[in-house]
């Protein structure tokens, strides 16, 4: 914080004119900018704002806000640095420059606002880590869930609720894709094409489908639940490519829709003393937890089986609040901007009215990392499509294959017909993950199996 604001704060005077550096002029710069700009009916500490420098790429690109001529430039470095910038609004998106300018705004005294999830689940240690020894605040209400206000929530309102699972449909585009397959009943390949004409899918879609984008979002979410930091890499990512009409159609029957989930759950201890337990565990904030993003069927009556289209949800629960789900837009200038505004508005808040020591429940000053489970050690229930060749005793060898291993089913249902192969259902109750992983390697010998198209988890 410049040295006058200080001033200002320790002896309770109000300052106006905060001024931002923003980075940034796409989609979510702009919509911020237009925002920041149409304040009337909105916060009055709006008015305090002040958009004091933005960095574009170019400057002779035409664009849908009007801003004087010496506010834009292209050296983005010029407005980290420069000393008359408050806070650095970072929406430039990628991973470099992006984490080196954030880096270099913490390093100058300058709060941070950013939308960028891949930045943060990245290099998220280094970053709060810079900004607790700083001193300032690294605001990220818009990484997650767009406009959707989870982040603040977190910090604050269930701050002192010991939450146990969070549960989210994080990215847009493949619910998109997976509600057009359940209610129109197409192909995955048809539907993404669509969604690419349509503006939702990117030209390259790796990020969405492959379950890179939500595996960011959960990363970050799982961080703040569970106050601990978390490894990406340690974050098991499944996407929805292998989803096919066929499941779709069969889940539906069986009462479920299918939806990629980002899952941050505690895992329940062993049975072992408490002394090793502790001897176990010490290097963790809390206890273990399993950290993930894959296809779920999701029954029926579950509050997130209704989040259709490009919609986004996050369900938490915890004791003694019970279920809170956040439910909105997860993309898009307006919802994106609201968040970014939202912090935005915090940090002007925190400036005119705090002492120089940041509020912790603004910041994020964890320091250890949460242990996550090994995905073997996850229990949970699966969904199986085997194709085998139409034999007698096919079922009872799954089932004797299963038992052997402790899998214990709850239905096992003949479909029908593929041609020649017999198509078989199964669908187990709960069971340790290596267990059922190695029940089906001993199945994949038999020689009735053709092969085994479809592997997805219930919730």
């Amino acid at each position: 914080m410049p040295t006058l604001q200080l001033l200002l704060v320790k002896f309770g005077i109000r300052f106006v004119g905060v001024k931002l550096g923003i980075l940034g002029l796409g989609t979510v710069g702009t919509g911020t900018v237009q925002l920041l700009q149409d304040n009337a009916g909105r916060h009055p500490l709006l008015r305090d704002v002040e958009i004091y420098r933005v960095g574009v790429r170019s400057l002779d690109k035409p664009r849908m806000v009007e801003l004087p001529g010496a506010v834009l430039t292209t050296d983005l470095a010029a407005i980290v640095n420069d000393p008359q910038v408050d806070i650095v609004v970072e929406v430039i998106g990628g991973l470099e420059p992006a984490r080196s300018l954030i880096l270099k705004a913490i390093e100058n005294g300058k709060h941070v606002v950013t939308a960028n999830k891949a930045v943060i689940s990245r290099f998220g240690d280094e970053i709060f880590t810079a900004a607790n020894k700083a001193g300032v605040y690294v605001m990220l209400e818009a990484a997650v869930g767009g406009g959707i206000p989870v982040i603040q929530p977190l910090k604050q309102s269930l701050s002192v609720n010991r939450i146990h699972t969070v549960t989210g449909i994080v990215n847009g585009t493949t619910n998109y894709i997976l509600t057009r397959m359940q209610t129109e009943g197409i192909s995955f390949d048809d539907v993404l094409a669509d969604a690419q004409k349509l503006g939702y899918a990117e030209a390259d879609p790796t990020a969405d489908v492959d379950g890179l984008d939500a595996a960011d979002k959960i990363a970050i979410l799982a961080s703040l639940a569970f106050g601990g930091r978390i490894k990406l890499q340690d974050v098991y990512c499944e996407g929805i490519r292998q989803v096919s009409k066929t499941d779709i159609a069969y889940a539906d029957k069986l009462g479920f829709v299918i939806k990629l989930l980002a899952i941050a759950k505690t895992v329940n201890l062993p049975p072992i003393s408490p002394t090793l337990r502790e001897a176990t565990y010490a290097s963790t904030p809390d206890h273990p937890i399993s950290v993930r993003v894959h296809p779920t069927l999701v029954p029926k009556a579950h509050p997130l089986a209704s989040i259709n289209g490009v919609y986004n949800a996050i369900l938490v629960e915890g004791e003694p609040i019970g279920q809170v789900m956040f439910f909105g837009p997860g993309a898009g200038a307006g919802a994106t901007a609201s968040a970014v505004s939202s912090d935005i508005l915090n940090l002007v808040a925190a400036l005119q009215t705090s002492t120089a020591t940041p509020n912790p429940l603004l910041s994020c000053r964890h320091q250890d990392y949460c242990q996550i489970t090994p995905l073997e050690e996850l229990v949970t229930r699966f969904y199986t499509r085997f194709l085998t060749k139409d034999q007698p005793g096919v079922i009872g060898k799954l089932g004797t294959c299963f038992g052997k291993y402790s899998v214990s089913l709850e239905s096992v249902v003949q479909t029908g017909f593929q041609g020649e192969l017999a198509e078989i259902v199964v669908v187990t109750h709960d069971v340790r993950e290596g267990d059922f992983r190695q029940a089906l390697a001993e199945i994949r010998t038999l020689e009735a199996i053709d092969s085994i198209p479809s592997l997805l988890r219930v919730l």
